[in-house]
């Protein structure tokens, strides 16, 4: 049986940032929130205008995804703020329903780019993703 070829990180340009892209997004949102965003930032920054179209995709669309992620966070305190403060029994509603929709969502989201990435693929992310670039397919 003759052996069955396999795609290797080196046959896609680009693959080793975008994985490192979508990698600091998860890390963001579970592990090291601020750090990673921070990682992820100069990352972008620096690799933003000349990564191969594969990582530029997924850097562009994890970097905004983050920057949804810190604005539904101030979201949720301020609806917290707004219903009362954080000493009424509203607080955990906001927060049970902001942990089980929209942060679950972000992180489910964050581990599909992360898959896309290892694949070699470009990915959007849902409803917070910026638009595909039709030029360059990213």
């Amino acid at each position: 049986m003759p052996p069955i070829p396999t795609q290797t990180t080196a046959d896609v340009p680009g693959q080793g940032l975008a994985v490192a892209a979508e990698s600091l997004y998860v890390v963001n949102l579970l592990l090291l929130p601020g750090a990673a965003f921070l990682a992820l930032w100069w990352l972008h920054h620096r690799h933003a205008d000349s990564a191969p179209p594969l990582a530029a995709n997924h850097l562009r669309q994890t970097f905004r995804a983050c920057l949804w992620a810190g604005v539904l966070l101030v979201v949720a305190n301020l609806l917290i703020i707004a219903l009362g403060g954080y000493r009424t029994p509203a607080t955990w509603v906001v927060v049970v329903l902001y942990f089980t929709c929209c942060h679950s969502a972000l992180v489910l989201f964050g581990v599909l780019g992360l898959a896309r990435a290892m694949a070699g693929k470009l990915y959007r992310f849902p409803l917070v993703g910026a638009p595909l670039l039709p030029e360059t397919g990213s």
